[in-house]
């Protein structure tokens, strides 16, 4: 198959085993799942790589359990998979709508939990066609030497757009990868740094083999900013997870994708913690939001839209949540 940075051979291993071993022989491959953003920015010539393993073949990463301790999502189970799952959308409904909320039918047919965690950071500047780049300077993530969006600094500022993650972090879940060296779990919050330029702490052959939630979640909920009502990209992404205990807070998770080089949990909800869900307690979650949050600028809304309308979300799906019966105990 022909990119447009060259050509590429492409290999189906029947295991996770034989797929890191499969990179360990190509140093520089790529794993392939979807595809849904790894061919696109291929076609753009962004990254050469000489062979890409398909992981589509793999059993284990196409398990999708809902068990008595919790679940099991295999790493190549499809968003449109998820989203239609009943038993998914009864105890992880934060989940369900965030993989329902991506991109278009066609998409979520055959992207992958794996590729929409591990989506490549998006920068109006890097997501171009190669003559664009070439003409307007190549930029710091890749080619290039200056972040075009914040040109002061050498910290590139690309940001994270999948819309799985802030829903599977509020949600409590862990992950498990696997590598040359072995297999290892770790919390879904350590599989990212806040760097647009290499924003995943994943080794160069480890993939994404699961992803496990708890048993017994809070309610959730998931709500994203965009232009169009399918197919974008998150400007701002917001998940919330709340339970509350005679009428006050005793969980308060909020998540935030679209806005900043990596997703993440906010800090300072527990602050709230054993408070009513007032309006004092609204606004305070407004400025939690507000303050952490650090929007770039697009070709489509302002930064600090995208700021205030993120805080917006947040509020808007705490109280939400809180009026839910399921959310008392």
């Amino acid at each position: 198959m022909t990119a447009a940075a060259g050509a590429f051979r492409v290999v189906e291993p029947a295991d996770v085993a034989a797929a890191t071993a499969a990179h360990a022989g190509e140093p520089g491959s790529r794993y392939l799942g979807g595809g849904t953003d790894l061919l696109v920015n291929l076609r753009r010539g962004l990254g050469t790589p000489a062979l890409l393993i398909d992981l589509r073949g793999i059993a284990e990463l196409d398990g999708l359990a809902c068990m008595a301790g919790g679940a099991r999502i295999g790493a190549g189970v499809t968003l449109a998979r998820i989203a239609a799952d009943p038993e998914f959308r009864a105890r992880y409904p934060a989940l369900c709508e965030a993989a329902a909320a991506v991109a278009g039918p066609a998409h979520r047919n055959v992207a992958t939990v794996a590729g929409n965690l591990c989506l490549d950071t998006r920068c109006i500047y890097y997501n171009q066609s190669e003559w664009w780049r070439g003409a307007n300077a190549y930029c710091l993530k890749y080619r290039g030497d200056v972040c075009h969006v914040a040109p002061q600094g050498r910290h590139c500022h690309a940001a994270f757009c999948g819309d799985l993650a802030p829903a599977l972090l509020v949600l409590g879940a862990s992950i498990e990868v696997a590598g040359r060296a072995g297999r290892r779990r770790m919390p879904l919050a350590e599989l990212y740094r806040d760097d647009g330029l290499a924003h995943l702490t994943l080794a160069a052959d480890e993939l994404l083999v699961a992803a496990e939630l708890p048993a017994d979640p809070p309610p959730s909920a998931y709500a994203k900013l965009r232009v169009r009502g399918s197919v974008d990209f998150p400007l701002a992404g917001v998940a919330v997870a709340l339970r509350a205990e005679e009428g006050r807070l005793s969980i308060l998770r909020v998540a935030l994708t679209g806005t900043n080089s990596r997703p993440f949990l906010l800090d300072g909800t527990d602050n709230l913690l054993g408070r009513p869900l007032d309006a004092t307690v609204l606004r305070h979650l407004d400025r939690l939001v507000q303050k952490q949050v650090h929007p770039m600028r697009t070709t489509l809304l302002q930064s600090n839209y995208r700021r205030v309308a993120a805080a917006a979300l947040a509020r808007h799906l705490a109280a939400r949540l809180a009026a839910t019966p399921e959310a008392a105990r």
